[in-house]
């Protein structure tokens, strides 16, 4: 086995992390930090759940995080030229979140984004938005009971740039002078491990359904300043264009694509339990589309009114 020098002044910190059947836990992220709070030093672990880091001599604090387990914090001090071993950190298996509580959920907008992210000519990434959306969410009383309904106005993107914004309402991109909603309503919810979740359903864009999953993460339920209660969740999806006939290209020297193939959709949601039977909402101001979907075997109404600019969800009996 080869050895390596470390650097005048510094030592060598590492530990293992294993689960509370000491297992390794592969992929656990952990982060180093001096006295002072600063960050030092960030990583993964690896197989075999093994980290190691040089780091100047000092005293730090480490902690330990994995999907499913609590995090874990210990200290240590690193002395010049010595390798400072922290062993076995043994991970603790986290208390799931409660989730949220059977009823009505509106998304509120104020509190929640709908962002994306596109390739510019194969080098940066260009980030935008949609301003103007609206959702609901019912959870049952069993998560195959569980559904979300979305409506996104596709008039309302916003890369910060008008030119851009209004060459991507065209035609040749969005075409929202036809299609001037997105829409995604849920088929099912399935609980991965810990607090993620995948949330499948069609998504109507340009015209277009296509089924996609959003990976979730669960974030846990709080109250709000006002009392109300409300529920937290961040969820990541990735589309393809062509998938849904948004195929306008134009390419550069050497075969590079102007815009890049790939998006990738980033959601921050915030949900308030509405006390409340379920009630007609306001709707974004360019959707006018009627929707009724049905679930395994339950019929879900999710009706637009095009003349009073509405949203009426309601449960099935």
């Amino acid at each position: 086995m080869t050895t390596f020098s470390i650097p005048e002044s510094a030592g060598v910190l590492s530990c293992r992390v294993l689960d509370p059947i000491n297992e390794p836990v592969r992929n656990a992220k952990l982060t180093v930090r001096d006295a002072t709070g600063l960050k030092v030093v960030s990583g993964g672990t690896d197989p075999f759940g093994s980290f190691m880091t040089t780091v100047p001599a000092g005293d730090y604090r480490l902690m330990a995080l994995a999907e499913g387990f609590s995090p874990c914090r210990v200290s240590a001090t690193v002395e010049e030229n010595v390798h400072a071993s922290l062993g076995d950190l043994v991970l603790k298996v986290a208390q799931p979140l409660a989730l949220p509580e059977p009823g009505h959920w509106d998304i509120d907008t104020c509190h929640s984004s709908v962002a994306f992210t596109a390739r510019h000519i194969g080098l940066a990434h260009v980030h935008g938005r949609f301003n103007s959306f609206m959702g609901a969410i019912w959870m049952g009383e069993q998560v195959g009971d569980c559904s979300m309904h979305v409506v996104i106005d596709a008039h309302s993107i916003d890369t910060a740039v008008k030119m851009r914004d209004d060459h991507l309402r065209s035609s040749d991109f969005l075409d929202v002078a036809r299609f001037s909603t997105m829409e995604f309503y849920s088929d099912r919810f399935v609980h991965k491990n810990g607090n993620r979740w995948a949330i499948s359903g069609g998504l109507t864009l340009h015209g277009v359904t296509r089924t996609v999953t959003l990976d979730t993460e669960y974030l846990g339920v709080a109250q709000g300043l006002g009392g109300e209660t409300r529920a937290a969740c961040r969820a990541t999806t990735e589309l393809h264009r062509d998938d849904f006939t948004i195929t306008w290209q134009n390419m550069l020297a050497r075969g590079i694509a102007a815009v890049g193939h790939r998006i990738m959709i980033d959601l921050e949601i915030q949900a308030v339990l509405k006390s409340c039977p379920p009630r007609a909402l306001p709707c974004p101001p360019a959707s006018r589309h009627t929707t009724c979907r049905r679930r395994r075997g339950r019929h879900i109404p999710l009706s637009y009114d095009a003349d009073s600019a509405c949203v009426l969800i309601t449960r099935a009996a």
